[in-house]
Parts: structure tokens; sequence; C-alpha cells
């Protein structure tokens, strides 16, 4: 459980605003901005969400499938059940949104 552990480094919240939900459960693993520090993405192979690649296929319900579901190699938890469907909403919206992109 390292990983669900590294997943959840600040405080969990119950909010149901996208960047809130991002701060509690995503950033230890994809980092604040979405770009994960190096050590994360060479060990785990976490995913750049600001990358090209990402953005040129994302849309809410890729990420949300992520996210309810986890990946397929296991290293990313699922958060269903973890988090309220709000949640898991918000957070889908806020990363696809062109507004996850722009400086804090």
């Amino acid at each position: 459980m390292l990983v669900v552990a590294a997943c959840e480094r600040s405080e969990p919240t119950t909010s149901t605003d996208g960047p809130a939900v991002f701060a509690a459960y995503c950033a230890g693993c994809h980092g604040p901005n979405g770009k994960p520090p190096a050590s994360m993405a060479v060990q785990l192979g976490v995913r750049d969400l600001t990358s090209g690649e990402f953005r040129a296929r994302a849309n809410p319900a890729l990420v949300e499938a992520q996210i309810r579901n986890g990946s397929q190699n296991k290293l990313m938890p699922s958060f269903e059940g973890r988090i309220s469907d709000a949640q898991i909403k918000a957070v889908a919206a806020w990363v696809t949104s062109s507004a996850f992109l722009a400086p804090p």
C-alpha cells in the first residue's frame, strides 16, 4: 500500500472543488501542477498530466474512469469508494480543463 500512501500526502478533504480534490489526492504523485517529480515518473511511471500527448486525448470521461479504476498496472490505486462520486467528477473536470494548465 506504499503507492496509496504516496497518493495522499496532504490532508483528506470532503470538498467537491476540483483543485482542492486534486491537491488532496493527486498532487502527491502527479505534482501540484500535474507534472510529477522525476523520481515518480521514472520509478512508478506516473503520468505527466501536462504533456501534449496526454492533453490531446484527455477528456473528463477518460480521466474519471482512470480515477475510479486505477491504472492497469495497479500502481495508481482505484479511488472508487474512497472519494465521493462528486469529487471524482470534479477532479476529472479540473484536470481536463484549460485552467489546469494556467500558472497558479
